[in-house]
């Protein structure tokens, strides 16, 4: 999160594939399929801030900052803590244009001056920059003139990997150019892609090696120059209600002055009106631009302007810097120790798929979930379920609820200790139906720390307890198009061919309702071979005092978080002539008790798959109890009531009434998404109104915890066993893919 809080320069960056978060919160799949696994995870609670680690370090004696992103954990630093700005030697920055133009590709019609790194919060790079701590910037100026040519990349990759970490750079760099590669004019042409940080963080070690004093560096042309960083736009002091430090506000943020630099028009997003020049390619908003100016508006800034050149003209390394990038990383001195396969004696990836030899098949099923806790447990309680009731054919996630999409591969990984490799699993929306793929409309509404994207990015930290699949995330390339993650309406495809005669396909909503909005309108035939959706969310009031959960916008209070984050959608399907049945959160809330469950699951045997749910639910009830940014866990604890009300609502005593709904999305935060009872809706839904919540725990903690089905590969710590004997290719009633 930026100093200004919300997503209003985070929504510059692409948040799916083709070169946006999911690729790099996945290393566009290298990470995982490369990487070891260590000791150390994520912890709710425990996790060390970024403040406490710099405080700790900075406090201990003289430090150097590198800062490879946004500024914003070093400028909160340095304006809560201004008596350790004596102990930082020098802080370089990568990031910024100075005297080259911006690279804000997705925002440039609005701001073509601000470089990604600054944009992300402008002001934080204002107060590092005039912080009076000494400062190297390493903007595009530099970084545009170190492309990563296919002479560099050919060398790298014919020579120059000898250590585990100079392999996993190579393969790391090569799934970006098969992305990304430009084709050149000549041999020498540039791929298209550039070492920024890299080569930031060579400037820094040359500066550091050679001493900074001395103004020597032998990978980059430096000049001192005067620049301050824009943080809004002229005039000044006038409220349009861009502003976040000083609208709607008695006292401005952080104590700026009111007409000062800081007090203007701040860009509010890519396509933000005031920024737009009509007939012109070229926008006039300035946020983040690293700026030469002259006299007190700016500070004394040492700037790489050029990279250095090879001083060995015969070399096919046409930079000083690649020459020592190559050199270092290969060095045998402090060398990585081993990859995931050199870890464990005896790695190797298997598939687990089930023989399925004459056996009756339930009904088909297609589970669309958006990776909350709930929706983990949820999943796992189906593949649980038996075959002859359903058969779960395929997953469908998207990335506008309440995880990230890069989450998917915890999707694999539970299909993978399930013993159900043969899943396929569907990548689905990032954004909201009818928004832009750019913006963060309605999302912006889960929280981004605790309590939110971090532990569910990570299942609370438990993720990592998990056996790692062989199968993961991997983005499409141009010279390999087939392998790559198939998307949500292809899996939907997919399973629509396997069908029977007579077959008809039963779906389970655990989140947004993007993917069946999008597969509805997409395919014609789609709603005739769809029997019924079970939908797990929404409020219907009954004149009594029932509220919704979107606990971060106060100013709805009846709408539930799955209608919430995708209303265009949610009134799409529902409203659809789709046969419906609606879990609303007046349901969940009588199947949220954390001592219930866990008392039922206590209460019967113990399989790999009821020990982690048990550890996820007691995870959660101990952080619900300790800290407020976890009040709301409970609700993920009421999602898994659709599953087992899916599979089992015959047994739960359960009574459904018949109700005109419609639902509200008129792009009003105070009501979107908001189902209202309507005599004037023609479309009936049939809403779980009451259940037996005891027999509904008993039910869910048996199933569970039943032998048949269970898991194949209960834990990573089972795998690494498994990993450090020998291979023994049998296995009861799967069969082992090598």
């Amino acid at each position: 999160m930026s100093t200004a809080g919300g997503c209003r320069y985070r929504q510059a960056i692409p948040p799916g594939r083709r070169g946006g978060r999911l690729d790099a919160d996945t290393n566009s799949g290298v990470r995982r399929g490369f990487l070891p696994r260590g000791p150390r995870r994520y912890e709710p609670l425990r996790q060390p801030t970024a403040q406490q680690v710099m405080v700790d370090t900075i406090s201990a004696g003289p430090t150097t900052m590198l800062l490879l992103g946004t500024l914003t954990n070093a400028a909160l630093l340095l304006m809560a803590r201004p008596d350790l700005r004596r102990n930082v030697e020098r802080v370089y920055v990568s990031g910024g244009s100075v005297r080259a133009p911006g690279n804000l590709f997705t925002a440039y019609n609005a701001n073509p001056f601000a470089e990604f790194n600054v944009f992300g919060d402008p002001f934080a790079a204002y107060q590092v920059l005039h912080s009076g701590v000494p400062v190297t910037l390493v903007p595009l100026d530099a970084t545009n003139t170190i492309p990563v040519t296919e002479e560099f990349f050919a060398e790298f990759g014919r020579w120059w990997q000898n250590t585990p970490e100079a392999r996993y750079c190579f393969q790391s760099l090569d799934k970006v150019l098969r992305r990304h590669r430009r084709p050149g004019p000549d041999l020498h042409g540039s791929t298209g892609y550039y070492l920024w940080d890299s080569f930031a963080a060579g400037v820094a070690f040359s500066a550091m090696r050679n001493g900074e004093a001395n103004g020597g560096n032998e990978f980059a042309e430096l000049e001192y120059m005067n620049i301050t960083v824009i943080t809004s736009n002229e005039p000044y002091g006038v409220r349009d209600g861009s502003n976040p430090f000083f609208d709607d506000r008695a006292t401005p943020k952080f104590g700026l002055k009111d007409g000062g630099a800081h007090s203007g028009h701040v860009q509010t997003g890519i396509r933000d009106s005031f920024c737009l020049v009509p007939g012109s390619n070229s926008g006039r908003c300035q946020d983040g631009y690293t700026k030469e100016v002259s006299g007190s508006e700016g500070v004394q800034v040492r700037v790489a302007t050029s990279a250095t050149p090879n001083t060995d003209n015969s070399s096919a390394l046409d930079r000083e810097f690649f020459k020592s990038f190559l050199e270092v990383l290969n060095l045998p001195k402090q060398a990585g120790r081993f990859n995931i396969s050199t870890q464990f004696p005896y790695y190797r990836e298997i598939l687990y798929k089930p023989e399925f030899i004459d056996e009756s098949r339930g009904r088909p099923v297609i589970f669309d979930m958006d990776m909350s806790p709930g929706d983990f447990v949820s999943l796992i309680y189906l593949l649980k379920a038996p075959r002859e009731v359903i058969d779960l054919k395929g997953v469908l996630v998207n990335g506008n609820g309440w995880a990230n999409i890069a989450s998917i591969d915890i999707v694999y990984d539970i299909l993978h200790m399930m013993g159900r490799d043969d899943i396929p699993v569907g990548l689905g929306n990032t954004t909201a139906l009818g928004t832009p793929t750019l913006g963060c409309t309605n999302a912006y509404a889960v929280p981004l720390g605790s309590g939110g994207f971090i532990d569910s990015d990570t299942l609370y930290g438990l993720a990592r307890s998990l056996p790692r699949s062989p199968r993961r995330y991997t983005p499409e390339s141009s010279d390999d198009p087939e392998h790559r993650q198939p998307l949500a309406f292809e899996v939907w495809q997919s399973v629509k061919k396997q069908l029977g005669p007579g077959d008809k396909i039963t779906l389970l909503t655990g989140g947004p309702l993007t993917n069946l909005a999008n597969i509805s309108l997409s395919d014609r035939d789609a709603r005739s071979v769809i029997e019924r959706v079970y939908v797990v969310g929404g409020l219907i009031t009954g004149g009594g005092h029932e509220k919704g959960n979107v606990f971060t916008v106060p100013s709805n209070i009846y709408a539930e978080f799955n209608m919430f984050l995708d209303p265009l959608a949610a009134k799409t399907v529902i409203e659809s002539n789709l046969n419906i049945t609606l879990i609303p959160l007046t349901a969940q809330t009588k199947a949220a008790s954390f001592g219930a469950i866990l008392e039922a699951l206590e209460q019967t045997q113990q399989t790999p798959e009821s020990m982690f749910v048990h550890r996820i639910f007691s995870l959660l009830n101990e952080l619900q109890s300790k800290q407020k940014l976890y009040h709301h866990v409970d609700i993920f604890l009421g999602e898994v009531l659709g599953a087992v009300y899916m599979v089992q609502g015959s047994e739960l005593k359960s009574s459904v009434k018949l109700k005109p709904i419609s639902v509200i999305a008129n792009a009003t935060k105070s009501t979107d998404g908001q189902i209202v009872i309507s005599k004037q809706s023609t479309k009936l839904v049939n809403v779980l109104s009451d259940f037996n919540a005891e027999i509904y725990y008993n039910r869910l903690a048996n199933s569970l915890a039943n032998k048949k089905q269970s898991a194949v590969i209960g834990s990573f710590e089972e795998q690494m066993a498994i990993w450090s004997r020998p291979p023994n290719n049998s296995g009861p009633g799967h069969t082992k893919f090598l």
